[in-house]
């Protein structure tokens, strides 16, 4: 697994700093992120350190300047952060071919080498837009190459060599911390019982959250933003007024929550010293429309809000989407919080920026990515939803097993009695671990250009059944729930997964209290909602379908295999 780089000399500690070096997918990020929590130390990326610096992101970097002139940024970067102290510091896979940013990274700090083979690199890149080097030719001859270039640099100046292989975050830890010396293990924080965001064993998966909050961090550069799960957090007026610059707030939310915790929030916002707006719409998917949107916008101007006015969502998905368009629109911009009270929202809907309406062509067709200043999301309010509402919930967690991460679903069919039972610690580990999936797919892909499309499986057909029902009919994790059997029922027809798969993404679905036989729409309808979808291209519907289960592929089908999925899986 691990061991100190051959003919190496002892580790260097220059200012308490370790820094991590390896191809692109080795994992820098996320075990730099939990290393810096388990020492205590800060955490930095150095790519999204030159985003930061420039305004742009890495691939329109590489388009419009070459990736000479983006080498020579990096490079300008590694010299800076590597002169801080006590950082745990992420480099970008071709750090290392700068002669002088070898020698800072030696002699400054302890260098790790996250070795990874080219298999692991190509599945772990596969759907990732983001890497400029990937996206012309064959990405894994591409990776060959790097990988014959830079594996002799990468031993050059390493200190200590990981494998990463398959295992989780928390074995890699242990492997690093048994070799990295006693000046770095003084400042280990006393609490850092870590979670591997990527491949999770089921062992891992056997001991969910306590009733403690836990905050994790969308990382998006200077759009970054935490969530905060936990029991009773609507009560903590520290915690809410935290993330409220200015002195007012505007809280939106809808006829059923109102009774329930629109008291709640806005005494502990008075009580922190804001002035607060309170703003109830009516409930129901059927009212994420226009004339709802206006009902915000005029009680902000009616109130005289101002650029400096924190719009709250408290609520579910439907408040949640509209509140956060008003905000990006009102006034070309102004803060917002999500407060999610239901299970979707919590685990999918409030994280990640997407923002919007529906219309009556389409679900969500109008709308623009802006992201929150942070999600708070109190479990305590899952005690007040009705089964209906929470089984919805659980499609969306359902959905994170199937798309991304294999042994989380086998613990999601292992505990689904206790989901639906809404024990406090299944749904708080559900929850978090959603959330820790969502906001990694995020931060590589913050306007769906490619790999966070794959959020979106059963979507095209539980998208199809919302409109052709009329909105508000079918929950829509109902629906979604619906079209991830229909999803599963294609994949398999394509050869994608076998028979064993796809029954049990239905009986899973169907645990959860979810429906697993669609509408019948008539075929001509179903196409024709379908063609209505932000992924399609060309006139080209294009569906999220599992390759095999825990991976997923975005592509066209044959309307063959789609029609005998329709005829096999509608009523």
């Amino acid at each position: 697994m691990s061991a100190a780089a051959p003919g190496k000399e002892s580790l260097c500690n220059v200012g308490g700093n370790i820094f991590l070096v390896g191809l692109m997918g080795a994992g820098k990020t996320t075990v730099g992120r939990a290393l810096a929590k388990r020492l205590n130390k800060r955490f930095i990326d150095s790519d999204h350190e030159i985003e930061e610096r420039t305004g742009a992101t890495i691939p329109l970097i590489f388009e419009i300047e070459g990736e000479a002139a983006f080498r020579q940024r990096e490079a300008e970067v590694i010299r800076d952060l590597t002169a801080q102290q006590d950082i745990v510091l992420a480099t970008g896979g071709g750090a290392v071919l700068n002669a002088e940013s070898r020698a800072y990274l030696k002699s400054r700090g302890t260098v790790i080498y996250l070795r990874a083979s080219v298999n692991s690199i190509v599945q772990r890149t596969s759907h990732d837009k983001n890497r400029p080097l990937l996206q012309t030719g064959d990405p894994r001859k591409t990776i060959e190459e790097l990988s014959r270039i830079r594996e002799p640099l990468y031993n050059e100046v390493a200190h200590i060599v990981i494998d990463t292989g398959r295992p989780n975050v928390q074995f890699l830890m242990q492997s690093i911390l048994s070799q990295l010396g006693p000046e770095h293990l003084q400042a280990e924080a006393p609490t850092a019982a870590l979670q591997d965001h990527h491949s999770l064993s089921k062992h891992s998966m056997t001991s969910p959250l306590s009733s403690t909050s836990n905050t994790l961090q969308v990382d998006l550069g200077a759009r970054s933003y935490p969530i905060t799960i936990g029991q009773n957090l609507l009560g903590d007026s520290a915690l809410l007024a935290a993330h409220v610059a200015g002195s007012r707030v505007a809280i939106v939310t809808n006829t059923v929550v109102a009774p329930l915790y629109l008291e709640q929030v806005s005494k502990s916002l008075r009580a922190a010293g804001k002035q607060v707006t309170e703003i109830v719409l009516p409930d129901g998917e059927e009212e994420k429309n226009w004339e709802n949107l206006m009902k915000i916008f005029d009680a902000l101007l009616a109130e005289k809000c101002d650029r400096k006015t924190t719009l709250i969502a408290l609520g579910g998905g439907v408040i949640g989407d509209m509140t956060g368009f008003a905000a990006a629109a009102y006034m070309r911009g102004v803060p917002f919080i999500q407060v999610p009270t239901t299970l979707l929202s919590q685990v999918d809907s409030s994280v990640g920026g997407k923002t919007g309406i529906n219309h009556p062509l389409g679900k969500n067709m109008i709308g623009a990515f802006y992201q929150p200043q942070a999600v708070i999301a109190d479990t305590a309010t899952l005690n007040t939803l009705i089964d209906r509402e929470l089984s919805s919930g659980l499609s969306e967690v359902i959905k994170h097993g199937a798309i991304i991460d294999a042994p989380f679903f086998d613990w999601i069919e292992a505990n689904i009695g206790k989901l639906v039972a809404k024990d406090p610690a299944a749904l708080a580990y559900a929850i978090k671990r959603s959330c820790e999936i969502k906001a990694d797919v995020v931060r590589q892909d913050e306007r769906e250009g490619g790999l966070r499309a794959i959020l979106n499986f059963g979507h095209t057909f539980g998208h199809a059944i919302e409109a052709g029902m009329g909105y508000g009919v079918w929950l829509h994790g109902e629906a979604v729930g619906c079209g991830m059997v229909m999803a599963a029922d294609l994949s398999h027809r394509l050869g994608f997964i076998d028979a064993q798969t796809k029954d049990r993404i239905a009986a899973v679905v169907k645990a959860a209290g979810l429906p697993t036989v669609a509408p019948d729409l008539g075929t001509e309808r179903w196409l024709e909602l379908m063609e209505v979808d932000k992924k399609n291209e060309g006139g080209q519907i294009k569906f999220i379908l599992l390759k095999p289960l825990g991976t997923s592929v975005i592509m066209p089908v044959p309307q063959e295999a789609l029609l005998q999925t329709l005829s096999a899986c509608v009523s």
